[in-house]
Protein backbone atom coordinates (compact mmCIF):
# COMPACT_ATOMS: atom_id res chain seq x y z
CA UNK A 1 0.00 0.00 0.00
CA UNK A 2 1.36 3.46 -0.90
CA UNK A 3 1.44 6.03 1.31
CA UNK A 4 -0.27 9.42 1.01
CA UNK A 5 2.14 11.87 1.61
CA UNK A 6 6.54 11.98 1.76
CA UNK A 7 7.64 12.41 5.40
CA UNK A 8 9.76 15.48 6.47
CA UNK A 9 12.26 12.66 6.60
CA UNK A 10 11.78 11.67 3.13
CA UNK A 11 11.56 15.33 1.88
CA UNK A 12 14.72 16.83 3.78
CA UNK A 13 17.21 13.76 2.27
CA UNK A 14 15.01 14.22 -1.29
CA UNK A 15 16.08 17.93 -0.85
CA UNK A 16 19.69 17.38 0.09
CA UNK A 17 20.19 14.76 -2.27
CA UNK A 18 19.17 17.02 -4.93
CA UNK A 19 21.53 20.04 -3.57
CA UNK A 20 24.38 17.65 -3.77
CA UNK A 21 23.54 16.17 -7.17
CA UNK A 22 23.19 19.73 -8.29
CA UNK A 23 26.38 20.89 -7.30
CA UNK A 24 28.19 18.01 -8.65
CA UNK A 25 26.64 18.14 -12.11
CA UNK A 26 27.30 21.78 -12.32
CA UNK A 27 30.75 21.43 -10.87
CA UNK A 28 31.26 17.92 -13.59
CA UNK A 29 29.75 19.94 -16.46
CA UNK A 30 32.22 23.25 -16.07
CA UNK A 31 34.73 20.95 -16.07
CA UNK A 32 34.11 19.43 -19.14
CA UNK A 33 33.58 22.39 -20.98
CA UNK A 34 36.73 23.94 -20.31
CA UNK A 35 38.20 20.44 -20.76
CA UNK A 36 36.18 18.34 -23.08
CA UNK A 37 36.05 17.67 -26.22
CA UNK A 38 34.02 19.49 -28.39
CA UNK A 39 30.18 20.27 -27.07
CA UNK A 40 30.86 17.76 -24.55
CA UNK A 41 30.06 20.24 -21.22
CA UNK A 42 27.30 22.11 -22.82
CA UNK A 43 25.49 18.49 -23.81
CA UNK A 44 26.20 17.44 -20.02
CA UNK A 45 24.56 20.28 -18.65
CA UNK A 46 21.48 19.99 -20.97
CA UNK A 47 21.01 16.31 -20.41
CA UNK A 48 21.27 16.88 -16.51
CA UNK A 49 19.13 19.73 -16.80
CA UNK A 50 16.36 17.47 -18.49
CA UNK A 51 17.20 15.08 -15.88
CA UNK A 52 16.72 16.83 -12.96
CA UNK A 53 13.50 18.22 -14.54
CA UNK A 54 11.80 14.85 -15.10
CA UNK A 55 12.61 14.18 -11.55
CA UNK A 56 11.32 17.47 -10.25
CA UNK A 57 8.09 16.53 -12.32
CA UNK A 58 7.79 13.19 -10.69
CA UNK A 59 8.92 14.78 -7.39
CA UNK A 60 5.67 17.37 -7.89
CA UNK A 61 3.26 14.29 -9.32
CA UNK A 62 4.14 12.28 -6.26
CA UNK A 63 4.15 14.79 -3.59
CA UNK A 64 0.53 16.00 -5.05
CA UNK A 65 -1.28 13.15 -5.79
CA UNK A 66 0.59 9.63 -5.14
CA UNK A 67 -2.91 7.91 -6.18
CA UNK A 68 -2.52 9.21 -9.45
CA UNK A 69 1.17 8.56 -9.66
CA UNK A 70 2.33 5.57 -11.74
CA UNK A 71 3.76 2.30 -9.81
CA UNK A 72 7.58 3.76 -10.87
CA UNK A 73 6.92 7.24 -9.45
CA UNK A 74 5.96 5.96 -6.19
CA UNK A 75 8.97 3.38 -6.27
CA UNK A 76 11.10 6.00 -7.58
CA UNK A 77 10.89 8.59 -4.92
CA UNK A 78 10.91 5.51 -2.16
CA UNK A 79 7.31 6.73 -1.57
CA UNK A 80 5.37 3.28 -2.75
CA UNK A 81 4.54 -0.18 -1.21
CA UNK A 82 6.45 -3.77 -1.20
CA UNK A 83 5.04 -4.22 -4.98
CA UNK A 84 6.16 -1.34 -6.66
CA UNK A 85 9.98 -1.49 -5.02
CA UNK A 86 10.27 -4.92 -5.92
CA UNK A 87 9.09 -3.80 -9.65
CA UNK A 88 11.58 -1.23 -9.81
CA UNK A 89 14.32 -3.66 -8.15
CA UNK A 90 13.48 -6.80 -10.44
CA UNK A 91 13.43 -4.20 -13.73
CA UNK A 92 17.04 -2.50 -12.32
CA UNK A 93 18.31 -6.05 -11.98
CA UNK A 94 17.39 -7.20 -15.50
CA UNK A 95 18.57 -4.00 -16.37
CA UNK A 96 22.23 -5.05 -15.11
CA UNK A 97 21.96 -7.63 -16.58
CA UNK A 98 21.79 -6.18 -19.85
CA UNK A 99 23.93 -3.79 -19.47
CA UNK A 100 27.38 -5.93 -19.40
CA UNK A 101 26.67 -7.78 -23.11
CA UNK A 102 25.44 -4.08 -24.32
CA UNK A 103 28.75 -2.76 -23.26
CA UNK A 104 30.60 -5.44 -24.68
CA UNK A 105 29.00 -5.24 -28.33
CA UNK A 106 29.77 -1.57 -27.83
CA UNK A 107 33.28 -2.15 -27.38
CA UNK A 108 33.31 -4.36 -30.31
CA UNK A 109 31.57 -1.62 -32.58
CA UNK A 110 34.19 0.50 -31.67
CA UNK A 111 37.12 -1.63 -32.08
CA UNK A 112 35.89 -2.37 -35.80
CA UNK A 113 35.72 1.23 -36.16
CA UNK A 114 32.39 3.14 -35.65
CA UNK A 115 32.05 6.29 -34.35
CA UNK A 116 32.19 6.48 -30.58
CA UNK A 117 29.92 9.49 -30.03
CA UNK A 118 27.45 7.12 -32.15
CA UNK A 119 28.14 3.90 -30.30
CA UNK A 120 27.81 5.89 -27.48
CA UNK A 121 24.35 7.29 -27.91
CA UNK A 122 23.29 3.82 -29.19
CA UNK A 123 24.38 2.26 -26.23
CA UNK A 124 22.69 4.58 -24.32
CA UNK A 125 19.13 4.61 -26.08
CA UNK A 126 19.85 0.23 -25.77
CA UNK A 127 19.76 0.39 -21.93
CA UNK A 128 17.00 2.57 -21.36
CA UNK A 129 14.93 0.88 -23.79
CA UNK A 130 15.96 -2.61 -21.89
CA UNK A 131 15.42 -0.98 -18.82
CA UNK A 132 11.93 0.41 -19.88
CA UNK A 133 10.72 -2.89 -21.23
CA UNK A 134 11.74 -4.90 -18.60
CA UNK A 135 9.65 -2.66 -16.07
CA UNK A 136 6.74 -2.84 -18.11
CA UNK A 137 7.00 -6.55 -18.70
CA UNK A 138 7.65 -7.28 -15.04
CA UNK A 139 4.42 -4.75 -14.05
CA UNK A 140 1.88 -6.59 -16.32
CA UNK A 141 3.29 -10.36 -15.20
CA UNK A 142 3.31 -9.65 -11.30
Amino acid sequence: MWTRELTARQKTGTLLSVLILLVVVVGVGLLLREHGPGNMGTGFLQGAAVGLVAFAVVLWRVSRAPDKASSFERAFTSSGDERDDDLLTRALAVLGLAAFPLTGAAAVAIGLGAEVAMVMFFLLIAQLAVGVVAYVVIARRS
